[in-house]
Parts: C-alpha cells; structure tokens; sequence
C-alpha cells in the first residue's frame, strides 16, 4: 500500500482521469447487459423434478403449462359464441412459440371439456405450452398477451410465465422508485453528515461510478453464465452502498490525518496505510462472503452473487485509487461549501466525545450491559426456532393486482385446471412396470389427500406416466404439502417412482436451498475467521466478530419470522403471511453477515491500530469507538434509507428485503457494535491480543505510515 499510496500523491491527475475514464468506458459497454439478463433461473436444473420434466417433453411433448388464459362470456350470451374469435387469435401466434397445440375449452375434445369450463359456466379457458428453456418462456408473454386479447370480453392471465413477468415488472418499477425516493434523501443526510457540499458529493459520486462499472463487469459475467435481471438491483443496492461506507471511512481519516497538521501528501498516505488497508481487507471479506451464494443450483441465487461481488469489487477499486487521488486534489478543500464556518471540526469532536463517552461508560458495568444485550436479542431471535423457508408465488404481489385476482379465480373456478404432479413410473429393470404396479400406484396416488383426480399421460417401453390433479392451486402451501406426501408415497414392488410438476419444482428447489445454506455459512464463516485473523494478528477477534454477526442475524430473523410468518403486523404492512421467501432469506444472510464483519472490521481496526501504538485494552477500546463510532452509524444510517425505500414497495418480497435490513442495520450498528463489541472486549481484557508466535504483529517504524506520530486527535476526552 506504501508504494500504491505513493503513487498516487505524484500522478493523482492521471490516477483519477485514468480510474473514471475506465468506468465510465466500461459503464457504457455494459449497458447492453440488459439484454443479456435473464428472466428465469428459479429452478434446479439437477433436481429430479427437472429431469422428469425433460424426459416428459422429449417424449410426449412439454405438459406443463406455462399460460392459462381466462375469458368471460360476454353480457348476453355464452361462452360457446367466443369460439371462432378465441381460434383466430390462437392462430396468430408464430407455431415455433409453441411446445404443444393449445388446449382450449373450444377445441377440447368431450372428456377434457370439464377441466376448461368454469362450474358455473360462465368461462372458458386456454392453456399454453410453450417451447424453449425457462428465460424464454418467460420472455414469451409479452408477444402472447397481446395476440390474446380479444375486444369486448374480460381476459385474466395466469399461469408461472405471467406471474415471473408480473413480480419482474413491479420489482423493477419498485427499484426505480425507492432510488427516486432514496437519492435525495442521501444526499441531504451526507450533507448532514460531512457538514459540506463537497465532502458529500464525493461518495455519492464514487457510488454511481461503483453501480456503472458493475453494469460492465456483469455483461462480461453474462458470456459465460446465466445473469438474472434481479443482478442489477443488487449490485444498485450493494454498490452504493459499500461505496459510501468507504467512502466515509476514507474520507473521515483522511480530514482527521488534515487536522492533526499533516500536509496533503502525507494525508493521503496515511489513510492509505490505514483506512485504505481497512478497506481492502473488508471488500476481500465481502467478496469472498458472496461467494458462498455460488453453491447454490438456481441461476437467481448466483447472479445475486455475481451482482454483489462486482459491484464490491468496483466500489474498492474507486476508494482506493480515484477517491484518494480526488483527496490529493481537493486537499483542505474537501471541507468546503460548508453552511457555517468550522461546522466540520466542531461535529468530529461532538461526536468523539459522544461516542467516547458510551465506550467508557459501557465499559465501567461491562457484565450487566452484555448480559442484558446478549438475552434481549436471543428473545427476538426465539420465532426463529418456527421458521420455515417458500417459494414466491401469487401471494407475494399486490392484492388488488391482476395476476393475484387471476389466480384466485383460476383455483376457485377452475379447480381441475391446476398443474398438479406429474409421476413417473418406472420398472427396476429398464422395463415399463407391470400393469398390476401401475394399477397400484394409481390407486394409491388418488387416494392421497388433495389429490382431486388422477389422469393417464402417456407409456412407453421403459416407463409409465400418470399426473395427479390437486384441490388447491399450484404453489400454495396445501398444493405443496399434497406434493410431499405424493414423494413420500412407496412405489409398488419392483418398480422406481419419480415426482415432476410446478409443484415438485419448486419443493426440490427449496430442499436445494436448504440442503447448501450450511455451506453457503460455512464458506463465509471460513472466510472470515482467516481473513481478520490475518487482518488484526489475534485468534479471539475474529471469533467475537463470527459470534457477533450471527447473533444480530438470528435476532433480525426472528423479528422477520414473527412479522412475515406468524403474522404480527402483517395486515398493517399489507403482507400475507406465509413461508420466509428463502431466495431472500439467502440474500439478507450474505449482506446481513457481510456487513456485520465491515463494521466490526471498521471498529476493531482503529481499535487494535491504538493498542499497537501502546495504549491499554480499556483505552483502545475508548479510542476506537470514539474515532469509528459516528462513521458506523451514519454508514448504517445511510444503508437504512436506501433499502428502506424497498417498503414503500407492494410487493412482500421487497418489503421482506427492505424491513429485514432495516431491523439489522439498527440493531447491529448500534446495540451490538457500539455497546456489546466495546463491554466483550474491556472482559476479554488482553486475551483480545492473543495470537500464536508466527501470526504475532511487528511494530511498525516510527514515523512510518502505518505509525504517525500521536496527534491531539487521538487523545479523547471522556
């Protein structure tokens, strides 16, 4: 970093033309990422669900259904008069769209009329198959739904295409507007923070360059995998994010290193040498945390990933070569275009003796205060032990939107329409099972509870295929709990039983999830235990640090679980409780537990910095909170506008998101880091320091960067 930070104190010009010129060129290029990204990416593609599906569509063609079409008879007549128009517009759509020929209620053979009319015979309905893989299935309605409109009838539209489309769209819309919302906000709030224009602008600056080097860096990601659309909104949200932590670190160093009377240039290499390192080891922490979402099967999941360490990556890039040559620039001016004169100086040192003042003062009853802390928060983590992970489904949108009403009417009208299951049956010697064991498992498969009907779909020489018809619709917690019991159910003697369908998709998705969380904490907890032990040199600290974040995530989850399942203050939220969404659930995890480490990272830096230059436990721990105290907070602070504005959204997963983050941030950056952290640390006295003889920390040279000469600064006042 010495060298680094060398470099740029003598070319800072060239640093900064060079770094934003890059990112800019970059951002440019990879806004032809959107066409790229991908719609789907929800299921397993190694689950046996999914290989019943592949093995049914090269057989007897794609059975699933992808969109349903509801159309109403018009006033005065009966739904058999919409026939000709209903085929003509079904003749309008390009055959290659297709995977099979539409079903419809007009075209239908006797037999399958009744699954295709409403029990009241007021409407027919229309079924699609289409071709091509998930992404293009999904992309597909927005050609179809026009061709499917016909003048002067009602149409309802339903069915999974319609409904990934429909959560896309108003995620999207929700993203546009929690940035219109969160923008001003975080502006004013920096200026508050940084008491002028300047400094401000800085960070918000480096995070907009952060959010257009991640557009490039995800369009070179989408050459080689699958993207979802949903990595732009995490690396928006990531990338602003971590840009105005470190921002603010950086930034706060930098004018505390001006204060002490430093020059310019030996500012700017001191928070390098410091902060800057901090930085870099907390975007490697960060990176590497996001990295344990890769084990997961579902492409979703893993752009979440790719958005997250990109835009990370970035963000650490611009805060340790452009925002420090801009330092190098601006100099003394960065605490210009202030309301007041030395509104900067006099906020710094409020703040130091605030935050001073808690440190000393939690120290002083350091077991009372941890051990009403750490109980306080295993009481809100106690729903946590009811948990249960789902699947988004029409529940999760709006209730006054189309799609919800569509399926609600669909299951209430149409209650043979559903997908149901799909079984397959085979014989243990690569032969089509008998007809007796294919009798059995008839039998018994209609005999299970929510299982409406049982129809045949198809034989061949090596297996037999029967679909069970459920009473509930697809996805909902009674259709996915007659799913289960149809896997459970023993196959006849001799034979192998296989589920497919929506709805063991997306319970094999689940058990996917479940099945690779523990790996997905297990890399993560690795990752951090090494790093910070070779960050702070002590085998304690990066155990306090993993103890930590898992606690504030168990607390922050058991608040989400006793909203958002048991349903406490669902109806004011406008939620309909139900199952944790565990796509989200993985996603609060790796940023929850990512964030939790940087601020301790921030925290424990200025803390063993101050215990290496010689002063006690009890005073690095004062010191360290004093100097980091106001930077965590308003880091917090700012993050909490951010995702907050994702509950202005309608969507419950969004809200998920935005209340979960909420509630983390503010009980991780307040009660945890700025009381429980300083009260374990003053009772670990200096078992803190402790690490084995080849990890011990060498002093640094005095008058080096990494030890400058004791500022006035650095002797706070309690």
């Amino acid at each position: 970093m010495t060298r680094w930070s060398s470099f740029v104190v003598a070319r800072p010009k060239l640093v900064l033309a060079a770094t934003v010129l890059l990112v800019l060129l970059g951002g440019a290029w990879g806004s032809g990422v959107f066409d790229r990204l991908s719609l789907g990416g929800y299921t397993d593609p190694g689950s046996e669900s999914a290989g019943v599906e592949r093995l049914i569509e090269g057989t007897f063609g794609r059975q699933t259904p992808d969109l349903a079409v509801t159309y109403h008879a018009r006033p005065g007549s009966t739904i058999d008069d919409l026939g000709p128009e209903v085929s003509a517009h079904l003749a309008q759509i390009d055959p290659r769209m297709l995977a099979s020929t539409p079903l419809s209620y007009w075209s239908a053979p006797p037999q399958a009329k009744e699954f295709l009319r409403s029990t009241d015979g007021t409407e027919g309905l229309v079924v699609l198959s289409l071709s091509g893989d998930e992404n293009t299935r999904i992309a597909a309605y927005h050609d179809l739904e026009p061709l499917l409109v016909i003048d002067g009838t009602d149409a309802e539209f339903s069915g999974f295409s319609a409904a990934a489309n429909a959560f896309n769209e108003v995620s999207e819309s929700d993203l546009l507007r929690a940035e219109a919302v969160s923008f001003p906000l975080l502006l004013l709030l920096l200026l508050v923070i940084f008491g002028g224009l300047v400094g401000a602008a800085v960070p918000l600056c480096v995070g907009g360059l952060a959010i257009l080097g991640a557009l490039g860096a995800l369009r070179v990601i989408s050459y080689f995998t699958e993207v979802s659309a949903f990595s732009v909104n995490i690396a928006s949200l990531v990338g602003l994010g971590m840009s105005i932590d470190y921002g603010l670190f950086v930034v706060t160093r930098f004018r505390e290193e001006l204060r002490s009377g430093a020059h310019t240039d030996d500012a700017v290499r001191r928070t390098l040498a410091t902060a800057g390192r901090t930085v870099g080891f907390s975007a490697l922490l960060l990176v590497c945390g996001f990295v344990g979402m890769l084990v997961f099967p579902q492409a979703i999941v893993r752009s979440f990933a790719y958005g997250g360490m990109a835009a990370i990556g970035i963000a650490a890039v611009l805060s340790l070569s452009a925002l420090p040559a801009a330092l190098a620039l601006l100099g003394p001016r960065i605490n210009s275009l202030t309301w007041r004169p030395g509104v900067v100086e006099r906020g710094e040192d409020r703040a130091h003796r605030f935050w001073g003042g808690v440190a000393a003062r939690v120290m002083r009853r350091p077991v009372p205060i941890a051990t009403a802390i750490v109980a306080g928060l295993l009481v809100l983590a106690a729903p946590l032990a009811g948990a249960s992970l789902g699947d988004l489904d029409h529940t999760g949108l709006p209730a006054t939107h189309p799609l919800r009403l569509a399926v609600d009417d669909l299951a209430a009208d149409f209650p043979l329409a559903n997908n149901g299951a799909t079984l397959i049956l085979q014989g243990s010697d690569g032969k089509a099972p008998p007809p007796a064991a294919t009798a059995e498992l008839f039998r018994a498969t209609a005999a299970v509870d929510g299982v409406q009907r049982v129809v045949p779909v198809g034989a061949t020489d090596t297996f037999v295929a029967i679909r069970a018809i459920f009473d509930d619709a697809d996805r909902t917690t009674r259709a996915m709990a007659t799913a289960a019991a149809l896997r459970d159910l023993p196959p006849p003697d001799g034979t192998e039983k296989m589920l497919g369908g929506l709805n063991a998709l997306t319970a094999d998705g689940l058990d996917a999830m479940a099945a690779r969380l523990p790996w997905m904490i297990g890399i993560m907890v690795a990752v951090t235990f090494v790093l910070m032990l070779l960050a702070f040199r002590s085998v304690v600290l990066p155990l306090k640090a993993i103890a930590m974040a898992t606690l504030s995530l168990a607390a922050s989850f058991g608040v989400l679980t006793w909203i958002f399942e048991d349903g406490h203050g669902a109806g004011f939220l406008g939620v309909t409780p139900g199952p944790l969404p565990a796509t989200m659930v993985v996603l609060i995890i790796a940023v929850v537990f990512g964030l939790s480490t940087d601020y301790e990272i921030f925290l424990m830096s200025r803390m063993v910095e101050a215990h290496d230059k010689g002063a006690s436990t009890e005073e690095a721990v004062r010191i360290g909170t004093a100097h980091t105290g106001r930077i965590v907070t308003a880091a917090a602070a700012l993050l909490i506008v951010v995702t907050g504005a994702f509950t202005l959204s309608e969507l419950t997963m969004m809200r998920f998101i935005g209340l979960g983050m909420i509630v983390a941030l503010l009980i991780d950056a307040t009660v945890i880091r700025m009381m429980l952290v300083p009260a374990l640390v003053k009772l670990m006295g200096e078992a803190n320091w402790w690490a084995p003889g080849f990890l011990a920390r060498k002093a640094p040279t005095p008058g080096s960067p990494e030890n400058p000469k004791p500022t006035p600064q650095q002797q706070i006042p309690i």
